[in-house]
């Protein structure tokens, strides 16, 4: 969609990929990636809803005008 803008700098994702991971345990490591894989799946399954509401939409717009 809009793929060609900048990320936003100040997003959780960028300030998440800056932190020093060194004072954590295995165990907080692992809960952690527990938590990000499933931060992922959502992002993944709104990504997937809004393309399929954008691609009905389209189809919609498409053919009114045919």
């Amino acid at each position: 969609m809009d793929d060609d803008l900048p990320a936003r700098s100040g997003d959780a994702a960028s300030k998440l990929a800056g932190e020093d991971l060194a004072p954590y345990s295995q165990d907080e490591l692992t809960a952690r990636i527990a938590l990000l894989e499933t931060e992922i799946a959502r992002v993944k399954s709104h990504r997937d809803k809004a393309a399929a509401h954008r691609s009905a939409a389209d189809a919609l717009f498409s053919s009114s005008g045919t």
